[in-house]
């Protein structure tokens, strides 16, 4: 009777994922053609946003 959600867990996918030519992270998708982590084959520029790092504040001492 369950034909659905539990059926699809013993299907062995594939990879979705390699390694990138520019960062070398594992995070090249083969479909999509770009990397998730530095933006590889999406654009030229490198991927980073500000809410990436962590802000801190530093009080100058003068």
């Amino acid at each position: 009777m369950v034909k659905g959600t539990t059926s699809f867990g013993r299907h062995s996918r594939g990879k979705t994922h390699i390694r990138c030519r520019r960062c070398g992270r594992h995070s090249y998708n083969i479909r999509k053609h770009y990397c998730a982590a530095c933006g590889f084959g999406r654009s030229k520029k490198l991927r980073k946003y500000s809410w990436q790092n962590k802000k801190v504040n530093r009080v100058r001492v003068v």
